[in-house]
């Protein structure tokens, strides 16, 4: 069933992209992917599960991917995170989904950016503060600071996603600034 799974994420994908997503019925996506309508509703339930599930595989792609940039960077808190943002930011100017999640309305997905970003978030959150207590392992022997870590890589998260959405200066500038945002909030942290 994984492979069905696999086939109806990546037809979902290619509605998205190709701008087909809005008139497209359950049943086409299934023809697409090659599965039955019913497989379709066995897997995923509705369209919306659907559409997370896909913007969930597309955070876990962007996950490994900003993950491995951190994991690479060397310095300090900021350093890493200025590696995952550039990460980031630079893999979403060329990511067709992401291009049809900005562009197109009737894409469905901007709200699991948004107001529907929980589940994205807590992929990120969670990594990031794995990252943080590997290259700092007494952040984990204090769990009010593993908290704040928490917090903090929520925060530059949220901040990643609002320069995604509404890019006001170049990705090296971005990354810049909020590498300093969680450097400056981490500073106690890791000092103390």
């Amino acid at each position: 069933m994984g492979s069905a799974r696999e086939a109806l994420l990546d037809a979902a994908y290619e509605a998205i992209v190709s701008g087909d997503w809005a008139g497209a019925r359950m049943a086409d996506l299934a023809a697409r992917a090659g599965v039955s309508r019913q497989t379709l509703y066995n897997e995923f339930g509705n369209r919306d599960q659907l559409a997370a599930a896909l913007a969930l595989r597309e955070a876990e792609r962007f996950r490994a991917l900003t993950g491995q940039a951190a994991r690479e960077a060397e310095g300090d808190a900021g350093a890493a995170t200025a590696a995952a943002v550039t990460a980031a930011l630079t893999a979403a100017l060329d990511n067709p989904l992401i291009k049809a999640t900005l562009t197109d309305d009737t894409s469905g997905l901007l709200p699991y950016l948004t107001t529907r970003s929980a589940a994205i978030m807590d992929v990120f959150r969670e990594d990031s503060v794995a990252i943080f207590v590997e290259r700092w392992p007494d952040l984990a022997l204090r769990p009010d600071v593993t908290a704040e870590v928490g917090w903090i890589c929520e925060t530059a998260f949220r901040l990643v996603i609002s320069h995604l959405i509404v890019a006001t200066e170049p990705v090296e500038t971005t990354s810049r600034h909020i590498a300093e945002v969680v450097r400056r909030l981490m500073r106690d942290l890791t000092t103390t």
